[in-house]
């Protein structure tokens, strides 16, 4: 099994999806966006791709093939593997699916000639409030804010332009109630459920920083259900056909709302609160799909699995972290992953969009997966220091 992987040169899952290759005996070549001009810096022997012009770069990939699958991790390394597999030939979802996936407007607009639940939605131009504000061009909730005035939405606007200049700026109505996510595997246009993921911690603004992931659900099996096939609608609605998918959703009184479809898997480290069939990780079941092997049987191991991406502390340096030992012995964690290095500098959503770290728990419920995370989010503390300014 030889399968190209389509990456930025830096990214958590790339070593994830390396070790699970070497579980399931295969075979990975890295297709990256790093400069034509260097070689090998990685020592990962990686072919260089320019994300923005697959195409060019189409004969020095095939000279690594022949490929049994292609995989991409990230929005813009997804649209590039897009363009790759419809000019090798392999299975993956057209690059006009995969485009309309990952921007915003053309989402909506596709969402809404599909009859989906969409938010009433504009360019740059504020409507009635509450309002959200979002950059086209950006995912992990970066530079999303919502305002409730016209004054807030003059000073939310000027703060996302600052960050993307060269973006035009989505203005949708607030949408109340649950936030869901949803991680699944599209074959022939067909979706496959692998886990509906509750957000505990209300999504209100004016900043939307994720923490909490638990699975499974704790909604009613009518709400899954109304999960399930909106988001296959969402799928059918945006052309996306073979490939792994994580959407977002809110359920409130009039149904489901889709926020979006992103044509691959679940960003970070997040990966890993997931697993199947005796352990088998996202990743390798990831592989094997994308071989083309059949992996409709897969069920996710019993019991709860929870993820926290842990919050920004403050704007500023990480210096420290005291109580990794502590929250590692909260009953029903997992493991403590503090992503971030000391000296790193830290900013808050909506400036942000990195996490200094994750918290996995497994549990027999969802309820007590949870209450492990905050316990052992409770352990920690972070000390920081005042970022130096940046002399021009």
């Amino acid at each position: 099994m030889k399968i190209l992987l389509v990456a930025s040169t830096t990214g958590y899952q790339i070593r994830s999806f390396a070790d699970a290759a070497e579980r399931v005996g295969a075979t990975i070549v890295l297709a990256t966006d790093r400069c034509h001009v260097l070689d090998n810096p990685w020592g990962d022997d990686a072919v260089a791709v320019r994300f923005e012009e697959p195409a060019a770069s189409a004969t020095d990939v095939a000279a690594r093939g022949p490929f049994d699958g292609i995989l991409a991790v990230g929005d813009r390394p997804a649209l590039a593997a897009a363009f790759l597999a419809r000019t090798l030939g392999m299975r993956f979802s057209p690059p006009d699916a995969v485009r309309a996936a990952g921007n915003k407007l053309l989402a909506r607009i596709r969402f809404q000639l599909d009859g989906l639940l969409t938010p009433h939605h504009a360019l740059e131009q504020a409507f009635r409030f509450p309002c959200v504000l979002k950059p086209l061009d950006q995912s992990a909730s970066k530079g999303v804010i919502r305002v409730d005035d016209q004054a807030g939405f003059v000073a939310a606007h000027a703060r996302i332009k600052a960050l993307t200049a060269n973006a035009a700026v989505l203005v949708e109505d607030f949408i109340p109630g649950d936030e869901f996510a949803l991680e699944g595997l599209v074959t022939g246009g067909v979706l496959q459920v692998l886990a509906i993921f509750d957000k505990p911690d209300p999504l209100d603004g004016p900043y939307f920083e994720e923490s909490i992931y638990v699975t499974p659900s704790r909604q009613p099996d009518t709400v899954q259900r109304a999960i399930r096939e909106t988001a296959q609608r969402a799928v059918t609605a945006l052309g996306l056909t073979n490939g792994p998918v994580h959407a977002e959703m809110r359920v409130n009184d009039r149904g489901v709302w889709m926020l979006e479809v992103a044509a691959r898997p679940i960003g970070g480290l997040c990966s890993r609160v997931l697993r199947f069939d005796g352990g088998t990780s996202l990743e390798e079941l990831l592989l094997r799909h994308a071989a083309g092997e059949d992996v409709t049987g897969v069920r996710l191991d019993p019991g709860a699995h929870g993820v926290m991406m842990l919050p920004v502390p403050g704007a500023g340096m990480i210096t420290s972290v005291d109580g990794i030992d502590q929250a590692r012995g909260v009953p029903g964690i997992e493991d403590v992953v503090i992503t971030a290095k000391a000296g790193q500098q830290m900013l808050p959503w909506p400036e942000g969009s990195s996490y200094p770290g994750f918290l996995f728990a497994r549990a027999e419920t969802p309820h007590a997966a949870e209450n492990a995370l905050r316990a052992a989010h409770a352990c920690l503390k972070f000390h920081m220091a005042a970022a130096l300014p940046v002399v021009k």
